[in-house]
């Protein structure tokens, strides 16, 4: 039996979409551009990438995507990348707009330091079968994790990635590697989609 292609959006106002894109291809997943309102149907999940969360969220408004975007990350699965992290915080200091607020978490933005400052190394995550690779840049740190949050990834016992629910937000960049594993276990297990077969990908290069 043929499984269906899922249809993934990427947030693509502003950031590293193209590489989101390129990994979830790699899963079989038909990976679409989300730029205004109309883009997010017939959706099944969204990813939200690394960027500038103040020019993000400002496009948000100017867009009219904001409000639409809100409603889908409240009901629909979403996994947020860096400045995604931030946006779906429901604490990230001052910020042009609200966040979308969708994880009781505590973000510090730019807390890793600047762009001279970023760096790559090794994370723990047993939820994605061990240990991956992580880079860094220009990364917020979660300084608060709520009662209802539960932490999937960690650098040197500090929480690097999250989720509540439908809702994952993560400070590193997991689509400038080769390892797919966190797209994977994204859209197979928080969105419960199934890719097809002849996209499997061998174990080298999720483990590269």
């Amino acid at each position: 039996m043929r499984v269906p292609t899922p249809r993934i959006g990427v947030l693509a106002l502003q950031g590293d979409f193209a590489c989101h894109q390129r990994s979830l291809a790699a899963l079989g997943a038909e990976a679409v551009r989300i730029t205004l309102p109309r883009d997010l149907d017939g959706v099944e999940a969204l990813v939200m990438p690394g960027g500038e969360s103040t020019t993000m969220l400002r496009l948000l408004d100017s867009t009219g995507l904001g409000a639409p975007l809100e409603r889908f990350v409240r009901e629909r699965p979403v996994l947020g990348t860096c400045a995604g992290l931030i946006l779906l915080a429901r604490e990230s200091g001052e910020l042009p707009f609200p966040t979308l607020g969708v994880l009781d978490v505590t973000v510090e933005r730019n807390a890793y330091g600047r762009q001279i400052d970023s760096f790559s190394d090794a994370l723990d995550a047993p939820a994605l079968g061990g240990a991956i690779h992580g880079v860094f840049i220009r990364a917020p740190r979660i300084r608060r994790v709520g009662p209802g949050v539960e932490v999937i990834v960690r650098h040197r016992e500090e929480p690097v990635g999250v989720r509540q629910g439908k809702a994952v937000g993560i400070a590193f960049h997991p689509e400038l590697t080769q390892d797919l594993r966190l797209h994977r276990w994204f859209l197979e297990r928080v969105a419960g989609l199934s890719l097809p077969s002849h996209a499997a990908v061998p174990a080298d290069r999720e483990r590269a």
